[in-house]
């Protein structure tokens, strides 16, 4: 009886699961981020524990870290569970300074709601404050 056989995806179909182009998914190889299968016709193809490879890279990218830091990881992941503490801290890094990203970040957002709730107390005339939002600003510390 003939077992199955896992999905084999073409670049192009790969390309289309992950949200990436062949050109970067080419790229993501030559660096080393991920290495396809090959046909006997060196063809590349792709499997599904690929597209969840691809995705937790992306994640991992999403979060700051760079492609240098992106392939220490995999070199390490690679060379087994012996690197397990070199994988954490380096993921423990990467979490404080996506932390301090993230706080500037809901800090830039907190400004661009304070702007648009001053703009539309102004525009309803919910407001008679005559205090311009740069001195509300600076009553915050913050600077327009």
């Amino acid at each position: 009886m003939p077992t199955a056989t896992e999905k084999q995806y073409t670049i192009g179909d790969f390309a289309n699961a992950v949200g990436l182009s062949a050109p970067t998914l080419r790229y993501y190889e030559n660096e080393g981020l991920i290495e396809p299968h090959r046909h006997d016709n060196g063809r590349r193809y792709y499997e599904e524990a690929d597209i969840n490879w691809v995705k937790f890279l992306l994640h991992l990218k999403g979060t700051g870290m760079s492609i240098s830091e992106l392939k220490q990881y995999v070199q390490w992941r690679a060379q087994g569970d012996a690197t397990i503490p070199e994988r954490l801290a380096l993921l423990q890094q990467v979490k404080r300074d996506f932390l301090v990203q993230f706080n500037e970040v809901q800090h830039h957002l907190q400004i661009l709601n304070d702007k648009i709730n001053w703009y539309e107390e102004k525009e309803a005339g919910v407001t008679t404050d005559h205090e311009s939002f740069r001195a509300y600003l600076d009553r915050f510390g913050h600077h327009e």
